[in-house]
């Protein structure tokens, strides 16, 4: 890892830790709230890439388990990566990685606009979504007791804002890699 490696990946961290600053929305009926951190792990990999948006978000997990109130709402310590968000946040490293992973592979200058929106808009949904999702699901069906099933319908009602969420991460993809292209050619 580089020098510009490190300088981007902090910087992203301290764009997550901002995304934090917008107060969590909590439901009554799942014991996760909708933040705009998990924003992040859209724009974490689609700027920057996987290896970065990875250690971005290991960083701000990092900074949490120290104690700082660096996740939306002001939490941090080690409470909260026990609780049941804890599969949430740890899917955000993976999640980062995969949005990362897809997004160096399938999106490159020189192709088309819809073509690299499609490939930051797909990256997003199956690593800033899915993979979180597949990570922070089951962990909340464990800690809080809740069958799977039900945590699952819960799930249902982040949806739609995460998917506005990946468009929003697909237009400030496109914009940066106009403006300052970051992805690296390889993985």
């Amino acid at each position: 890892m580089t020098t510009r490696d490190l300088v981007l990946a902090a910087l992203f961290t301290a764009i997550i830790i901002v995304l934090g600053l917008i107060p969590p929305v909590t439901l009554g009926f799942i014991p996760v709230p909708i933040t705009a951190q998990s924003m992040g792990v859209m724009l974490a990999g689609t700027i920057i890439g996987a290896r970065r948006g990875a250690l971005a978000y290991g960083l701000l997990v990092l900074l949490v388990a120290i104690g700082l109130p660096v996740l939306s709402g002001g939490r941090g310590g080690l409470g909260i990566l026990m609780g049941p968000t804890a599969g949430y946040i740890a899917g955000w490293i993976i999640g980062a990685f995969v949005v990362g992973m897809i997004a160096e592979r399938f999106v490159r200058e020189g192709q088309s606009i819809v073509r690299q929106m499609a490939g930051f808009f797909i990256a997003s949904v199956i690593g800033g979504i899915v993979v979180v999702y597949a990570i922070g699901m089951p962990v909340v069906s464990l800690i809080a007791g809740t069958p799977f099933s039900k945590v699952v319908m819960g799930s249902l009602a982040f949806l739609p804002g995460d998917l506005l969420k990946a468009a929003i991460a697909t237009l400030a993809a496109r914009a940066v890699m106009v403006g300052y292209p970051l992805l690296p050619q390889k993985a």
